[in-house]
């Protein structure tokens, strides 16, 4: 068996040295969000609720937003897309639904429809038009966000559209 690498730069990351980046006052500590501090004042979508705990404003990330998304009994959020960030979603409670329109295949765009339980994931490209639903008549949907960009980015949208295809 091999010995774990402990020089520094070797590792996961080689391309990282040891030196510590800049020390701005909110990035030199570790930061605690509590569940009921959640902050909804982040952009939202119709038929939604969303909440911030990490991001560039509450904490001074850079590179990252976190959130959780609430969606009630028997509603669909508005057609939406998220601009430049990826974004990975957790389910935690409920059986949420995401919608997009598939343009991959020969013919029309392909209303697609990924039906989720809580412990799954689904990744969602940047610019990628889609929404959320939640069919179930009695229980809210709840799911964790994590963004690839500081603040959350949401453009509403008036319907859904494929994107054209690579090469397009």
């Amino acid at each position: 068996m091999s010995k774990p690498p402990t020089t520094a730069g070797e590792g996961f990351h080689p391309h990282l040295s040891d030196t510590p980046a800049p020390v701005t006052p909110l990035r030199a500590r570790l930061h605690h969000i509590r569940a009921g501090s959640l902050d909804g004042g982040t952009a939202q979508t119709g038929g939604m609720r969303r909440f911030a705990a990490v991001s560039g404003r509450a904490v001074g990330s850079e590179k990252l937003w976190m959130g959780q998304t609430h969606v009630a009994p028997s509603t669909s959020s508005s057609d939406h897309h998220h601009g430049e960030s990826e974004t990975a979603i957790y389910v935690v409670s409920g059986h949420p639904e995401f919608v997009f329109l598939d343009d991959s295949g020969d013919g029309e765009p392909e209303e697609v429809r990924l039906r989720t339980a809580p412990g799954d994931y689904v990744f969602v490209p940047p610019f990628v038009p889609h929404r959320e639903e939640n069919p179930d008549p009695a229980e809210e949907a709840v799911v964790v966000i994590a963004r690839s960009t500081q603040e959350a980015i949401v453009v509403n949208l008036p319907g859904l559209h494929a994107l054209p295809a690579q090469g397009d």
